[in-house]
């Protein structure tokens, strides 16, 4: 990427694979700020030790634990520690830090839907914008330093990006507002009643609306309610739902009449909107966004639409999850347990 070129670039996972993050650690000349919800992969592990044995300064703050209270990032924080990296759990004032961005050498930053896991470099459905747009790497770098030492960040009224906790909410829910033709969106969870209410009015006054989720067998327990409701209300007024076919879900993306995207780590619930720092980026870089619908059409084709009737949500829950339906109030006709009392 040239330095004297404002750009942007996208990647997109699996496809792209994990050749450019690499790439672009061992470019680094000065620094490396990372922040990550999960960070576990060896290649990039490796690519992050390798840049400090040459020299390259290095910053990275690794959320501590999930909800549930799972650990996921402790034997990379050793490896890292033991490579004399530091190392910081991520600013508490947030329920949990899900944003997945890093900045090289305070010129390139990467915002991304993407962990460094495994998984999500090669069966995920995941993006990563780059940009080297000085006030935006600047704000990023921002955000990093203020949750680096625990301080306030207020990017202001007119921030270029997109923050959880801050503008995430009003944000997305203009960019949905001022659709005129078609909303494409990508995500795991639909949950958040104002997200959900712009969806809708979208929808109704007559643009087209396509979402791709997770099949509700997916879902935690405790947010199965909301989050098939939210489907579901969606559904009632013709939205069109799918799952995706020959890759996992986890890309957080929103597509605006063909010309406008948002990429980055927000789920569509409350709790990413409320309580978590999370970061997003609005494009309107022509390439960026032809390839973002070209991925999403390429992706309906191979989905299926999702069966959110009584019937289809107790199929699924049933056959594919680990039950759940009991909460959904579903107008099922459940076998009589004394049918096997014999």
């Amino acid at each position: 990427m040239s330095k004297n070129l404002s750009t942007r670039t996208i990647i997109i996972l699996p496809d792209d694979t994990k050749k450019p993050i690499v790439e672009a650690i061992e470019a680094a000349k000065k620094n490396i700020k990372i922040k990550m919800f999960v960070f576990s992969d060896p290649d990039l592990i490796q690519a992050v030790v390798t840049a400090k044995k040459r020299g390259v300064d290095i910053q990275v703050m690794l959320n501590p634990a999930r909800r549930t209270g799972e650990e996921e990032n402790g034997e990379t924080r050793k490896l890292l520690e033991e490579a004399g990296i530091e190392v910081k759990d991520s600013n508490p004032k947030f329920g949990i830090t899900h944003e997945k961005s890093m900045v090289i050498d305070d010129e390139i930053a990467f915002i991304k839907s993407l962990n460094w896991a495994t998984k999500n470099l090669t069966v995920t459905r995941d993006y990563a914008i780059t940009t080297n747009h000085k006030h935006e790497v600047e704000e990023v770098v921002a955000g990093f330093v203020a949750d680096w030492n625990r301080t306030d960040f207020d990017p202001g009224e007119h921030a270029h990006m997109i923050w959880c906790t801050g503008n995430g909410r009003d944000r997305i829910a203009r960019f949905i507002d001022e659709a005129k033709h078609s909303i494409y969106v990508q995500n795991e969870r639909y949950q958040d009643s104002v997200i959900i209410e712009r969806l809708v009015r979208a929808a109704v006054r007559g643009v087209k609306v396509h979402v791709m989720a997770k099949p509700p067998h997916s879902l935690k327990k405790d947010k199965l309610v909301e989050g098939v409701g939210g489907l579901r209300i969606m559904d009632d007024v013709g939205i069109k739902i799918h799952t995706i076919r020959h890759l996992k879900l986890h890309g957080k993306m929103l597509i605006a009449d063909g010309c406008r995207a948002i990429v980055g780590s927000i789920n569509l619930a409350p709790g990413s909107f409320d309580d978590r720092r999370e970061l997003a980026i609005e494009v309107h870089d022509e390439d960026l966004v032809l390839r973002l619908v070209q991925v999403f059409h390429e992706d309906w084709k191979n989905s299926h639409p999702l069966d959110l009737t009584d019937e289809g949500l107790f199929a699924d829950l049933t056959n594919k999850g680990d039950g759940g339906d009991e909460n959904l109030a579903l107008n099922i006709k459940h076998k009589d347990k004394s049918d096997d009392d014999d």
